[in-house]
């Protein structure tokens, strides 16, 4: 069967220790519950959210600006680069993921919030982490969309373990591959 992949998306560098503290539970959350984490790799909110998911033993893809994997965290299992700057590389977080799950944020995470949306992606807001993810709802339309179209509903969580609940209620069903069987030729 094929595993599920959540995208965290939130800034690099300095959080607050709140943020981190959250950022660190969804990431627990995510690996207990059997899905794959991706982020862009590097600091901040996906430090922590990957430093999480590791303390409980979860696989950890970082989807890496540019052509070094010196930028990973340390607690990244699989360092994917991509050669391209930050902008282009959320494209492929985004793209990537089954579900995103949006915590704090700056203008980078604003921008694959909106990607996300323009591409139709699941998105799960956690409004108690700060940044963006806080001011959403406040200018979404009718608090839930992203423009008059209402592509896709946002949904909005504030623990991790709701967060995760959301999160995996909302990825769509899809067909899964079939194993192989041995195929025995006309001599046996």
């Amino acid at each position: 069967m094929l595993m599920i992949r959540i995208g965290v998306i939130g800034q690099s560098g300095e959080i607050p220790a709140e943020t981190c503290l959250l950022a660190e539970e969804i990431g627990k959350e995510i690996a207990l519950r059997g899905a794959i984490l991706l982020t862009g790799g590097t600091s901040g909110v996906m430090g922590a959210v990957s430093r999480g998911a590791k303390q409980a033993n979860g696989l950890v893809v970082g989807i890496l600006p540019g052509d070094t994997i010196e930028v990973a965290n340390e607690y990244i299992d699989i360092p994917i680069t991509t050669g391209l700057s930050f902008d282009y590389r959320s494209l492929i977080l985004v793209h990537s993921s089954d579900v995103i799950i949006m915590i704090a944020g700056g203008n980078g995470t604003l921008g694959e919030l909106s990607a996300a949306y323009l591409n139709r992606k699941p998105v799960v807001v956690v409004e108690a982490s700060g940044g963006w993810a806080s001011r959403v709802r406040g200018m979404a339309y009718d608090g839930a969309y992203l423009d008059e179209r209402k592509w896709v509903k946002l949904d909005y969580a504030d623990t991790a373990k709701d967060a995760l609940d959301i999160a995996l209620s909302r990825i769509p069903a899809r067909e899964v591959p079939i194993p192989r069987t041995e195929i025995k030729s006309d001599s046996e």
